[in-house]
């Protein structure tokens, strides 16, 4: 079975190319909202923005000061920072230059830094701060062409434990350390010599020359380098916009790791459309900015949405048995809802409900929907998920509080946004129809396969690897097993490798199962279904330490208590098993979670448990845990 859509022709030969063109086409417009702390570290940041005409005097400078550097075409450029306004002009004025942004993420340790730096021969890093410059003055014997660090952030730059220092290189080699600001006017003092550099470069970029190599948080072994062709980037853009999901008028909050595929692709997507995007990768100031932003439209991982649920549900509980009723009565209504209209209009192209259901929605959206918009900022239009799937339970949930979850799919090999679902046609468990120009196949196995111009180039000096995924007619193989609708709209049910086989012959989707969990116990984080080869499931069950601790607190026995005392509590045991039996009704006999065991923390991408997208890395949590799966099944004959 297989879906085409519409090529997009005449698409523009850089990124670069469009954002010159976003600039000439409206200098005056504004671009970019970024926060500046109070100059006392209290009270609410400013906000500040960007015109495209003023992004681009910083773009321009940056690309300049790289060509001062003597960076050349396709030479690769490494951004190690969060995300903020600065990574995405640093990422513009790298493509300006004509070179090629490498993306390191500011949670990678020493070692992956390192060793990304020389896989990918990056020649300059632009780093966020002193932090970032620490781990490769650490290997920097290693790094013989890293020939420059330029830190967004100066602050003090001298090694820790290590004697201040009066001169700015603290042993570095001369000119080794830079800060933007300093390459910024590099790039004046270069344009005013050779004022036709950046035009000419950007004149002379072609589709297929490298703009971007991203390595990818594998699970096992070393992370592979994706190489992404400016055309990629350029084809997103202009499908994006013609998908129709997003106009001029948006306002964006960007938040997602930039150096992850799926923020990446936005900033693309925002060069095409024009519109607004306020920039801030602070992940604990998402409550405190969306009433400040008011953003229209914001991407975000199913992580987050489960949070806000959980959050809302746990607080009704703390409200009391009254408020807690009214939530969980709510809950059903917006689930009802949203499954009777989103089918109403995949019939009839309206989305209606009867009259006693709509009655009772009303009710519910005085009582509870209301508030959880305006949390959001009360402007949201749509909210975009991807990079891992969301349980159905929850999108529907949202979907009838009015807070409407496209979902979406794609991988960093795929450009990211390979499938979404459109507009007001979205259905809650499918992750929509690709994008225009991005064709698909289900292989015999039940493997997604796609062809289009956003498919990478292969990955970066592995041409064994490549081939093992990328067939010379361009079909890519996903390694994800999902099935399409006659109308064209996907469903991921797993993973290839982490579909579950018991011992008994029969076939798991661990995703699905997990996904019903999260979407039943308000308390859980994270949880993994475990069961290859055996002759029943067991799970590993993460609970959230803020919510927890709130229940806790209304527990007579546990009151009090410290969290490393509650998590291993017989009462927490009990509560999560209630949770477990609720599953399991649901289930077929062989998905049942047999066992279970509550961890005594939480997985967390410091620990290499979460990548930092927050997707579970399965290897690694049942590494890491591997003596409580052995202990669940001990004693049990295995068939």
């Amino acid at each position: 079975m297989s879906d085409t859509q519409p090529l997009i022709e005449n698409r523009p030969p850089s990124v670069a190319t469009l954002f010159l063109e976003r600039v000439e086409t409206a200098p005056d417009a504004e671009a970019y909202r970024y926060p500046v702390p109070s100059a006392s570290g209290e009270g609410p940041d400013e906000w500040r923005s960007y015109t495209w005409a003023g992004a681009s005097k910083r773009v321009f400078g940056i690309a300049a000061g790289l060509m001062s550097l003597g960076v050349q075409p396709e030479e690769r450029v490494a951004i190690a920072s969060a995300t903020r306004v600065d990574w995405i002009l640093s990422d513009l004025g790298i493509l300006c230059a004509g070179a090629a942004t490498t993306t390191i993420y500011p949670s990678t340790n020493v070692e992956e830094t390192a060793f990304i730096l020389a896989d990918s021969d990056s020649r300059v890093l632009i780093a966020e701060d002193a932090e970032q410059l620490a781990k490769v003055r650490e290997r920097r014997g290693e790094l013989p062409n890293l020939k420059h660090v330029v830190l967004i952030e100066p602050g003090d730059t001298t090694p820790e434990g290590a004697p201040a220092a009066s001169g700015p290189d603290h042993g570095d080699p001369e000119g080794w350390v830079l800060t933007l600001d300093e390459l910024i006017s590099r790039g004046s003092d270069y344009l005013e010599k050779h004022p036709q550099a950046i035009t000419d470069t950007i004149g002379a970029l072609r589709s297929d020359q490298l703009a971007t190599l991203i390595y990818t948080s594998g699970t096992t072994g070393k992370p592979k380098g994706v190489r992404l062709p400016h055309d990629c980037w350029s084809y997103m853009a202009k499908a994006i916009a013609q998908s129709g999901l997003v106009t001029d008028e948006d306002v964006q909050y960007l938040w997602l790791p930039l150096a992850h595929v799926f923020g990446k692709v936005l900033t693309a997507g925002q060069l095409e459309a024009g519109h607004v995007t306020a920039v801030d990768g602070r992940i604990d100031k998402i409550i405190e900015n969306l009433p400040v932003v008011q953003p229209t439209y914001m991407a975000a991982v199913p992580r987050i949405f489960e949070k806000v649920y959980n959050g809302v549900a746990t607080k009704a509980k703390a409200g009391g048995a009254a408020k807690y009723k009214i939530f969980q009565w709510a809950a059903g209504v917006a689930r009802e809802y949203a499954k009777v209209t989103q089918e109403n209009f995949r019939r009839t192209g309206n989305a209606t409900a009867p009259a006693g259901l709509k009655a009772k929605h009303a009710v519910a959206d005085r009582l509870v929907y209301a508030k959880l918009r305006d949390a959001f900022g009360g402007r949201l239009r749509a909210c975009v998920s991807g990079s891992a799937a969301l349980a159905p339970d929850i999108g529907f949930f949202f979907s009838g509080a009015g807070i409407h979850i496209l979902e979406g799919y794609g991988l960093t090999e795929s450009s990211a946004a390979s499938f979404v679902n459109p507009g007001e046609a979205y259905r809650t468990g499918t992750v929509g129809k690709p994008l225009p120009g991005t064709e698909v196949r289900i292989a015999e196995d039940g493997e997604i396969l796609l062809r289009g111009p956003g498919i990478m180039q292969g990955y970066h000096g592995l041409p064994d690897k490549t081939a093992e995924v990328l067939e010379d007619d361009g079909w890519f193989h996903t390694g994800d097993i999902g099935e399409l609708s006659e109308d064209g709209y996907l469903r991921i049910t797993d993973r290839k490798k982490d579909l579950i086989k018991t011992s008994g012959g029969k076939y798991i989707a661990p995703a699905e199962v997990e996904g019903q969990f999260k979407a039943l116990c308000p308390y859980v984080s994270n949880i993994l279904v475990h069961g290859a080869d055996r002759n029943f499931c067991t799970a590993l069950i993460a609970l959230d330490e803020v919510s927890l601790t709130a229940w806790a607190e209304e527990q007579e026995t546990l009151k009090g208590k410290p969290y490393a005392e509650i998590i291993t509590s017989d009462e927490v045991r009990a509560m999560v098993d209630g949770y477990v039996e609720e599953l399991n009704s649901g289930l077929q006999r062989w998905q049942t979670i047999k066992k279970f065991r509550v961890l005594p923390r939480d997985l967390d991408i410091e620990h290499g448990e979460l990548t930092p997208s927050l997707k579970l890395k399965r290897p690694v949590v049942e590494r890491e845990f591997g003596h409580l799966i052995e202990e669940m099944y001990a004693g049990t004959r295995e068939a």
